[in-house]
């Protein structure tokens, strides 16, 4: 199974960094994984409704852009549905028996995510109803792919 991590921003800090590679070497064990950063829009002090909807929609175009059809596509979202870890293991089991060949998981930027992408999600998953920086989402998210995976092979990690 292929998955796909299409994110709003860069990393800044190295220790995320150091994480995220580390989370992605462990997880070649069990999928291809591809991590894709868009551009994010740098929102002013002040910006009122309007705006933040047009940073929202171009950061969404560039989402889209890079996510191909056929993908199975779950947002991160906090009005999403919140899972445990064995939850999330479960749904990502009976995708690859489903036959799912690619999941793609977006991670908006300070703003969220645009109506368009939360249209073109299959799920919208939350990890918590409080905000969390994206760049710590990300290695955050990676753990949990990693610990699905631990749990569906019977491996001692998620315990």
């Amino acid at each position: 199974m292929k998955i796909t991590l299409v994110t709003v921003g860069k990393i800044k800090e190295r220790y995320f960094e150091d994480a995220i590679k580390e989370y992605s070497k462990r997880l070649s064990r069990y999928c291809k994984l591809e991590i894709i950063q868009v551009a994010d829009e740098k929102t002013p002090d002040g910006a009122g409704e309007a705006l933040e909807k047009q940073i929202k929609e171009k950061e969404g175009q560039r989402i889209l852009s890079n996510i191909k059809d056929g993908a199975y596509v779950i947002a991160l979202a906090i009005e999403g549905r919140m899972l445990s870890s064995e939850e999330l293991a479960l749904r990502l089991q009976k995708m690859g028996v489903d036959g799912t060949s690619q999941i793609v998981f977006v991670i908006g930027g300070s703003l969220g995510l645009s109506e368009a992408v939360m249209k073109r999600a299959d799920y919208a998953l939350s990890f918590s109803k409080m905000t969390f920086p994206h760049q710590l989402m990300r290695v955050v998210l990676l753990e949990q792919i990693y610990r699905s995976y631990r749990i569906i092979g019977g491996e001692p990690y998620h315990k």
